[in-house]
């Protein structure tokens, strides 16, 4: 595993003053604690790191390719995803928030036919409704997400990364979509969703490992 510069100063600096908060690496780095997460995250992860709760970071000196690692890189996406709960961009913003909390989920993704046009989060659904507009006749078409400003995975990538990516993009769900070519035009088919609670989940297995 090969790290990036950040990363590699991250380990000297926490070698030179274990233990550390991810405050003072920061102020250090000069950089925001939200900027660190990722990093500190995947130097946990690997065993790197070890973060002490209410101490701070100390050097593990562990391999790179512990058991962990492994684990997580050999688990494909397919493995964890559930089931993708979906909307048009059609319905309204009203009846989108219900079906949001009915299926205890913190996002939707938006579909034509099967096919990802967009996707849509609580923080979307927080920001129209605290702006006084008649949630009843916007649909979520208009608040909605994108393409290609959604980030997808396939079921065949690593959890490892799909942790990455929830982490750096500080998402709460990311859909799980297979690359179909419909007319010569490329179309994402959505068959899941990977979210912060299997991420979980699979963390839950690890202390299952001998």
């Amino acid at each position: 595993m090969k790290l990036s510069p950040r990363q590699e100063k991250i380990i000297h600096l926490v070698k030179e003053s274990q233990p550390i908060t991810s405050e003072a690496l920061a102020a250090k780095l000069g950089v925001t604690r939200a900027a660190l997460r990722p990093d500190l995250a995947i130097l946990t992860m690997t065993g790197i790191l070890e973060a002490k709760p209410k101490v701070g970071y100390i050097y593990a000196d562990k391999p790179y390719g512990g058991l962990v690692y492994d684990y997580i890189t050999n688990t494909k996406v397919k493995s964890i995803m559930s089931k993708p709960v979906s909307v048009t961009e059609d319905t309204m913003v009203y009846d989108a928030i219900v079906y949001l909390f009915l299926h205890d989920v913190g996002g939707l993704t938006v579909e034509n036919q099967g096919f990802l046009i967009g996707t849509v989060s609580r923080k979307d659904f927080l920001k129209i409704s605290m702006g006084g507009t008649d949630i009843h006749k916007v649909p979520i078409g208009v608040i909605m997400t994108r393409m290609p400003n959604i980030i997808t995975v396939s079921p065949e990538d690593n959890a490892y990364e799909v942790a990455k990516k929830i982490i750096h993009h500080e998402i709460d769900s990311i859909p799980v979509v297979e690359k179909q070519l419909i007319k010569g035009k490329e179309q994402l088919k959505v068959v899941g969703k990977v979210s912060k609670t299997n991420i979980t989940r699979l963390f839950l297995k690890l202390s299952e490992l001998k």
